[in-house]
């Protein structure tokens, strides 16, 4: 409703910074929205709030009375008078924020306290996870894998039970080479009846305990070798050879009362107690553990086996010969060293096995017993490989790798 002539307008206190009077909001409300989107953001969350950034943009302080003093009465304008006054406004505004942008800087966040800097711990290298060996084969009924890493602890506690000591001086008609001569002829037989494996290492672990416990004379050594054969035989095989094949192989050196007296005797003195720990079946285990190639496992099963002649290396744990034989093959071939994984199912570690993988290496470089060639005439063959052709490794660079290992 229009304002009569002698109307009179009260003026007020002016509104907070960053607020305007109704001239102003009705002059031009876009400059409005313009001049409120470049407003300085809020404070941080908990931090004193910031006064506007722009100060009394309409400019309206100059006409603030002060509290107490009497208020101004002004004539009301007419309305082209107050069409002008609001343009007016508007313009100083503008004007006004523009120097305002020049002038005031802008209000900054109080900073917050800066925190001594907590000293980062330093990164563990990550160690290579164990693989487990016998996951892949927990479907099939006939590898029981959900025994084999107990079934092999149990065979690592037997180690203990079976240590050889040293027998021979108590032989006094027998001797190391003797021993190396009936071991030849027994590998001979194991290829001609194509056992085991299994069985020969056997056959000749039921020979060693024997003749721990019993003297002996040279010419029953053979009677000992063949019946240890046939027992092992009856123990691994699935159609193990019968008693007139093994008079056969003596060629009837021996009668069958003889053989079967002789199997009675080993039994009863080792009191049937014949499920010895092996290398080799450490040995596959390991390999296993490896992921070795049948050509990689057939080269540390002929170093394995090269020991067998050798009366030194029957005393020696199983399990570590086992180790040691592999390490020194994948050495020789060049496929890395120790493993995490064979570390934890081996039960050894690198350094543990570095002596007897000098020894081994030694064994195959200088050949001390060149004239029993039934192990090397074996592994000559292409079924296996050729690994006896293979080449000693030079004994400074080998221990330069075991070094690093």
């Amino acid at each position: 409703m229009p304002l009569t002539r002698n109307a009179k307008m009260v003026i007020t206190k002016q509104p907070r910074a960053g607020k305007m009077g109704p001239a102003a909001e009705n002059a031009n409300p876009e400059k409005e929205e313009s001049c409120q989107a470049k407003r300085s953001p809020s404070s941080p969350q908990g931090a004193p709030k910031k006064r506007s950034a722009f100060g009394d943009i309409t400019n309206s302080h100059k006409n603030q009375v002060v509290a107490g003093k009497k208020e101004a009465v002004k004539v009301a304008p007419n309305k082209a008078q107050r069409a002008h006054a609001a343009l007016g406004v508007a313009k100083n505004n503008e004007i006004n924020l523009k120097k305002s942008m020049k002038k005031s800087p802008p209000v900054e966040a109080p900073a917050e306290p800066k925190e001594d800097p907590v000293p980062e711990e330093p990164v563990p290298a990550q160690v290579p996870a164990v693989e487990d060996i016998d996951k892949e084969q927990l479907g099939d009924p006939y590898a029981n894998a959900e025994y084999a890493k107990d079934i092999f602890e149990y065979m690592r506690g037997r180690e203990e039970k079976f240590i050889l000591p040293d027998y021979m001086d108590k032989q006094p008609d027998i001797s190391g080479d003797m021993r190396a001569i009936l071991v030849d002829w027994m590998v001979e037989v194991q290829e001609n009846f194509e056992l085991n494996h299994e069985t020969l290492y056997l056959a000749v672990k039921l020979v060693d305990h024997y003749l721990v416990e019993v003297v002996s004379m040279r010419d029953k050594l053979q009677l000992i070798g063949s019946t240890a054969i046939l027992i092992a035989s009856k123990f691994e095989e699935r159609c193990p050879p019968c008693v007139d094949d093994f008079l056969y192989i003596c060629d009837d050196a021996y009668k069958r009362e003889e053989l079967i007296a002789m199997e009675m005797s080993i039994l009863s003195t080792l009191k049937f107690d014949i499920n010895i720990p092996i290398p080799y079946r450490f040995l596959r285990r390991f390999a296993k553990c490896a992921r070795a190639t049948m050509e990689t496992l057939t080269l540390a099963r002929f170093l394995c086996e090269m020991t067998l002649q050798e009366y030194d290396y029957a005393r020696e744990s199983p399990s570590k010969l086992a180790a040691s034989c592999l390490l020194l093959a994948l050495t020789m071939k060049n496929l890395g060293g120790w493993t995490p994984t064979l570390e934890y199912y081996s039960g050894y570690r690198s350094q543990d096995l570095h002596p007897l993988v000098k020894r081994l290496n030694f064994l195959l470089t200088y050949q001390p017993r060149d004239k029993l060639k039934a192990v090397r005439t074996k592994y000559s063959h292409r079924v296996f490989f050729e690994v006896a052709k293979v080449t000693p490794m030079d004994m400074l660079k080998l221990e330069e790798i075991l070094k690093n290992c």
